[in-house]
């Protein structure tokens, strides 16, 4: 028998209970409606077979539906189009999910199976290269023999979904499982979850954006419960914070029956083609499709890419018009006459009002008042802006522009950054509606003139420009689980140098939607220090909204890379540190590894909000690991441990962390923040660096103490702080696990986000555009020009 089997099914127990269902229920209906005449739709000839299918689908006259077509036409989408309550031919799905593995030249044992379906799938897999034996269950030999197991597939319902999966979760990749549920289209979810019809604006059948009407419609309606899942210091593989966050959700709604929504971020393409891969969950908690998800989605990272880079253009078009042009020509070109008629824009009179010049007519002007308006006199040495690309490319981390013969010698060093690092991600993610961002928009800072006054967005005229790029992007994304629950997808910001996490927007309009007894359940970039902190100081005081538990999510792997174990590098971990998972450590464990989750879980109460910690379990791990970590958790002051098997079993195997939030979640807690705003910018800096990273003290280099004279004079000082530090340590040493102590935290510069709200001090060296690895993920990344089916994606 392979040991990577538990437990074989017999396929033909499972097609004989089925039958025996199908019949129950035949039975049922007949005595309720003694009239009812089933109707079977065959499909021969169709051009367009899935339209036909979704077609029959819905059409309630019609109880069944049978594909009689070449096998050419049988393709995975095809097959799985048919609704499971009209699909009279289950096999289907069956021999298409059991094709999927590599099965040249092994062989399969039918056990129990006779009659038609035996010589069905018998045919089917010797066609595809395997030898086949039968014998019945009674069979002596049935172990010997058993050298390759076939699978089997069962149907189950989840909260607003009947959908279909496969068992043989160790031959099947993340993408393969989402293809595998139809996903319901999303005016069909949209309708579940109480949105009206002109409240959702589609963007093909599985996705769509909320319009945000909808807080106004649902002003009176009370919250739901706020949850929080972060996480202990990750590994650079992460610990699955995301498919936590979905297969709670799953398990609230499908096994609870508890509304619920999940608010996740957007993932950036730097990953998904770089190191990590996808971020839409993986295994049976995740989102679907997970294509749609990890890839262009509705298109918000691009419209802050263009905002973003329509930013730098005019930062670089204005410094050198002011150099090549006099303050006449200037003037002439920015307020031209149109019809014989000269008047000042909007944003243009804006300007003239914070310059204390009160004329509304261009010919009014002095020629001293022209200058200052004409004039931004931008120090191209002190321009803060950067340009912003999508995708991991080390090489533009220092480039020179203006280097055309167009540009007249006007050339400067600057550098890309990824979108997501872009302040115009963090402002879609605190903002609370239209006029709020339009306003923070405006107030971005791109550099300073060369007085040392700061430069704006308004004074570049380039604010109403941005909005309406950004106007759609505004609107949180709609999605579904695996299951069937719905998911809001919204904003993405690096939690490293940015807060990291999702939309004030998404999660305020799906704890509306939830109600007062439902659940929403968001996600905070990397450890519970960085993500959860930001969470609380920046991300709550925008939002006003108070979180009711924590989810921390830890995983053995990690606490054994803690405890003094290897480290893990990307996903190459099948040497040293692969027989540290494979076997029992526990001594890595206990002596050491729980010391982070220890600390992570105090970080926690600094807030004073409950912890649930959901020990994110790998088949690799032992129970005796798995009890140990939860013992140590619940003795370290959180409220309940449990371990979770959403990844292969999806809400199911998340039920006991749902009902311990749910339980959780219902007492009071005393949640407050980890400093006052109006301590100054060292004393707020300090705070964080002792009491949540655990540092003796800061050090600030002389150009951050610069930057804080500098903030302080401009009046920026009250704003909060969002630290800049790496995610794989509680310090800024990357390669210092555990709980680093005796440590002095370097602050060797500081900047601002002026229209996101927050002073950032960078800790050590940061690097705000990823490179590619030797390998990336896009190796494995492929298109099949016939099916249009992407391959390799996660």
């Amino acid at each position: 028998m392979c040991l990577m089997v538990k437990c074989a099914i017999c396929v033909h127990l499972i097609y004989s209970d089925i039958v025996q269902k199908c019949r129950e229920e035949l039975k049922a209906i007949r005595e309720t409606n003694p009239d009812l005449k089933p109707t079977l739709a065959i499909i021969q000839v169709c051009l367009c077979v899935i339209d036909e299918i979704l077609r029959l689908n819905e059409d309630s006259r019609v109880h069944g539906i049978f594909l009689h077509l070449p096998q050419s036409f049988l393709s995975r989408s095809v097959r799985n189009a048919i609704k499971p309550q009209k699909d009279v031919d289950g096999i289907y799905f069956f021999c298409n999910t059991l094709l999927d593995a590599p099965l040249i030249g092994k062989m399969a044992v039918l056990v129990g199976v006779e009659g038609p379906l035996k010589a069905t799938i018998q045919c089917l897999l010797q066609n595809n290269g395997m030898m086949v034996q039968t014998c019945q269950w009674s069979s002596k030999h049935l172990q010997k023999q058993f050298l390759c197991v076939v699978c089997y597939f069962q149907q189950q319902r989840a909260m607003l979904l009947c959908f279909r999966r496969d068992i043989w979760l160790n031959h099947k990749s993340d993408i393969e499982i989402s293809r595998a549920q139809t996903p319901k289209p999303i005016s069909q979810l949209a309708q579940e979850i109480g949105l009206l019809p002109e409240e959702l604006e589609a963007y093909g059948n599985t996705k769509a954006k909320v319009h945000l009407s909808l807080l106004n419609r649902f002003q009176h309606q009370p919250n739901g419960k706020y949850v929080l899942v972060a996480g202990i210091t990750p590994t650079p593989l992460g610990e699955g914070k995301s498919t936590v966050t979905t297969g709670l959700v799953q398990a609230l709604s499908a096994h609870l029956k508890l509304n619920s929504f999940a608010c996740l971020r957007q993932p950036s393409q730097g990953p998904t083609f770089g190191v990590k891969g996808g971020a839409a969950g993986g295994g049976y908690a995740q989102v679907i499709p997970m294509e749609e998800f990890n890839l262009h989605l509705t298109g918000d990272i691009h419209a802050i890419t263009a905002a973003n880079n329509l930013v730098a253009a005019a930062i670089d078009a204005r410094i050198l018009h002011e150099a090549t042009q006099s303050d006449k020509a200037l003037y002439r070109r920015l307020v031209p006459s149109v019809n014989g008629v000269r008047c000042f824009s909007p944003i243009q009179m804006a300007r003239l009002q914070r310059l204390g010049i009160n004329e509304s007519d261009p010919s009014d002007l002095t020629p001293e008042e022209v200058r200052a308006f004409v004039r931004l006199d931008l120090d191209p040495e002190k321009v803060t802006w950067q340009r912003v690309v999508d995708t991991n490319d080390r090489f533009l981390r220092k480039i020179t522009v203006g280097q055309a013969n167009t540009e007249k010698g006007h050339a400067r060093q600057t550098q890309f950054d990824i979108a997501v690092a872009s302040e115009i991600m963090a402002i879609l993610a605190l903002t609370d509606g239209l006029a709020d961002m339009r306003a923070r928009l405006g107030r971005m800072v791109v550099g300073s003139n060369r007085n040392g006054q700061p430069i704006t967005a308004d004074d570049l005229g380039v604010t109403g420009a941005l909005a309406v790029l950004m106007k759609d992007a505004i609107k949180p994304t709609l999605m579904q689980t695996l299951e069937g629950t719905p998911v809001f997808v919204h904003a993405g910001p690096f939690a490293n140098i940015a807060h990291g996490n999702s939309s004030v927007l998404a999660d305020k309009l799906a704890l509306k939607l939830v109600g007062e007894e439902g659940f929403v359940v968001t996600e905070a970039g990397f450890g519970a220090d960085i993500g959860m902190e930001k969470f609380f100081n920046i991300k709550c005081r925008t939002s006003g909204l108070k979180p009711d538990v924590v989810v921390l999510v830890a995983t053995v792997r990690a606490l054994k890379m803690h405890g003094g174990g290897p480290n893990v590098y990307t996903f190459h971990i099948f040497t040293t540190f692969y027989i540290y998972c494979i076997f029992e450590r526990l001594q890595l464990v206990y002596h050491y590894g729980c010391s982070n989750l220890k600390k992570q879980i105090q970080i926690a109460h600094l807030f004073g909000v409950p912890v649930v910690v959901a020990l994110n379990v790998f088949k690799t791990d032992t129970q005796a690991e798995i009890e140990l970590v939860c013992r140590i958790a619940e003795a370290s002051g959180a409220s309940a441990a449990v371990q979770c098997h959403h990844w292969s079993r999806g809400g199911r195997g998340s039920v006991e962390l749902a009902q311990a939030v749910k339980k959780v979640a219902s007492q009071k807690n005393n949640f407050q923040f980890l400093y006052n705003l109006q301590d100054s910018i060292v004393e707020k800096i300090r705070t964080i660096a002792q009491k949540v990273y655990g540092a003796d003290d800061i050090e600030l280099s002389p150009e951050a103490q610069a930057k804080i004279d500098y903030y302080n004079q401009q009046g920026f000082g009250a704003l909060p702080i969002c630290m800049a530090k790496t995610h794989l340590s509680l310090s800024h040493m990357p390669e210092k696990k555990g709980v680093p102590t005796g440590f002095i935290l370097p602050i060797r510069d500081i900047r601002a986000s002026i229209g996101a709200g927050f002073i950032y001090p960078l800790v050590g060296t940061m690097s705000t555009m990823p490179g590619l690895p030797t390998r990336p993920c896009f190796y494995d990344i492929d298109l099949d020009p016939v099916t249009e089916e992407i391959k390799g994606l996660f």
